[in-house]
């Protein structure tokens, strides 16, 4: 079971982040506009890709000296106290999240064993403690029985 992205979720990603917005076809350009205009934010959602009979969607992030892609996005956390967005994927027990800031930070945390996720995050390593709390968000949205292999 993948996210169906609806009109309302892209309303809500441009409001959290205060950000245009272009569509084209079936991708949405957001342009994040930092408070350094050099280094530019842009997020593409390329949504309702078809491979091998396979539905997916993919978010693809382009920054001042990255370009980072998460595959399979299952879900988004909009916040707007945090001023960001947390998109991310769950696959055979780890989580993969990638944060958009409104002011154009990006932050990637991949393949976290959802044991992280679930536990005593004071209990944890530094090293393992801040992707703990990044993605501790994830917790809100129901995965019982998600597979990929689901139709939408």
């Amino acid at each position: 079971m993948i996210h169906t992205f609806t009109e309302d979720n892209i309303e809500e990603i441009i409001r959290v982040l205060g950000c245009e917005s272009k569509k084209t076809g079936d991708v949405h350009r957001f342009s994040i506009q930092p408070e350094e205009p050099e280094s530019k934010t842009v997020m593409e959602l390329h949504l309702g890709i078809e491979f091998e009979g396979k539905t997916t969607h993919i978010v693809s992030v382009y920054a001042h000296n990255v370009f980072l892609q998460l595959h399979n996005c299952t879900a988004f956390v909009a916040s707007e106290t945090l001023q960001q967005i947390t998109f991310f994927g769950k696959i055979g027990g780890q989580t993969t999240g990638l944060i958009i800031e409104k002011h154009g930070g990006v932050s990637l945390y991949a393949n976290v064993d959802d044991a992280l996720l679930n536990g005593d995050f004071s209990k944890l390593p530094p090293e393992i403690m801040m992707c703990s709390v990044a993605l501790s968000l994830t917790e809100s949205v129901d995965f019982e029985g998600f597979s990929f292999d689901d139709e939408s």
